[in-house]
């Protein structure tokens, strides 16, 4: 089948041929080393940055790449290809840096930027508490003006990249206006930082490599000029306008993970034998496979769509929803449907189609989960 991504161009060949040339060398080989210790070496962010691929997305002046989302998707789509669950690049480069790109000043900008794209800082943005998920409004965490400074208290959990962060976004109430007007984000460089301490590593099902942990602040100062906007009670507006593209991003390595499960699925079905022909021979798995083909192009040519809408600054909120919530159902299903062509050795953890079938189940939960994502469709009806 042969089928071009609208959206790609040469210069987008050409980064996706150095960033799949890196990640062979520098990140499949370490998988199962870094599932054993929760994280990435540190050091890969640093040869990540050295070869352009931290912010890729963000203005030269600053240290990015001055690509467009399109760069992004390239990268998510490379990292899915290979099974990569452990490597937070979403959160720090297509999360993160355009958090400060888009509402940092000018200061902070040519402050934290360079560092993020050089891999000198990994960021991290801490929205999730304890007995908050989906809705932002019940923020707990406060941070009161003293001064010259806020002082944090509170809790997170489940934060992505929680181990190396060396610049933190806080989702913090600084007043008392009641729901998201009293939401803002604060910036923390949390290098020897006094107050700040990180929690216990999380151990889930899948992705163990990627560091998620827990994150406390005990009267943490934070300088008042680290707020993003130029006044209080902006971030619940700054997360809502930012979350459509976090939530593409969940998409476009949805829909590269469905399709790799696929490949993989077909490749071992042509090889593996049983009652004296392969398995592709039979007609249950050749069903099961154009199923499975069929709809991952069909979601492909979807969230195709979507980048292109996004590159040009017309995907709506809604739209990015839909393209999370079905890209994501459609991953976990499609990768567990091939994970059965493998029958035992699928479910051993030596075939990247185990950890992929581990890995998909958060999709539908993070960045909103997907009963979520259909409440906010809905309320366009």
């Amino acid at each position: 089948m042969s089928y071009r991504s609208p959206w790609l161009t040469e210069e987008l060949d050409q980064l996706r041929d150095l960033t799949r040339t890196f990640l062979a060398k520098e990140s499949a080989p370490h998988h199962e080393r870094w599932a054993e210790q929760g994280a990435v070496d540190r050091e890969f962010w640093n040869r990540a940055g050295e070869l352009g691929l931290l912010c890729i997305s963000c203005p030269e002046e600053y240290g990015g790449g001055g690509g467009s989302f399109a760069h992004e998707a390239v990268v998510l789509e490379e990292q899915a290809r290979i099974a990569d669950d452990c490597w937070a690049y979403p959160v720090h480069s297509t999360i993160v840096a355009h958090y400060v790109n888009a509402y940092a000043d000018q200061e902070q900008k040519r402050r934290w930027l360079p560092k993020l794209a050089s891999g000198e800082y990994v960021g991290a943005i801490a929205m999730t508490e304890p007995g908050t998920g989906s809705d932002l409004q019940s923020i707990r965490t406060t941070a009161r003006r003293d001064g010259e400074d806020y002082v944090v208290n509170g809790s997170k959990t489940f934060i992505t990249n929680g181990t190396h962060c060396d610049l933190l976004i806080i989702v913090a109430r600084t007043g008392d206006a009641p729901g998201g007007k009293g939401i803002s984000l604060l910036v923390a460089e949390t290098r020897d930082l006094p107050g700040f301490q990180r929690g216990r590593v999380l151990r889930k099902i899948g992705g163990k490599g990627m560091d998620t942990r827990e994150l406390a602040f005990t009267d943490m100062r934070v300088p008042v000029a680290n707020l993003l906007g130029d006044r209080e009670g902006q971030g619940f507006a700054q997360l809502m306008t930012q979350l459509p593209q976090e939530r593409l991003a969940i998409a476009v390595g949805a829909v590269a993970s469905a399709e790799h499960a696929v490949d993989l699925a077909v490749a071992y079905a042509k090889e593996r034998t049983a009652f004296g022909e392969n398995l592709l021979g039979f007609q249950n798995t050749r069903f099961v496979l154009a199923e499975c083909r069929t709809e991952a192009f069909a979601l492909r040519t979807f969230v195709d769509h979507c980048i292109g809408a996004h590159v040009r600054g017309e995907l709506d909120a809604a739209t990015a929803s839909m393209a999370k919530y079905l890209a994501t159902d459609k991953q976990v299903e499609i990768t567990s449907r091939c994970l059965q062509i493998f029958g035992g050795y699928g479910y051993m953890l030596e075939y990247p189609i185990a950890r992929m079938y581990a890995a998909a189940r958060v999709q539908q939960i993070y960045g909103g989960t997907n009963e979520i994502m259909k409440e906010l469709i809905a309320r366009t009806l």
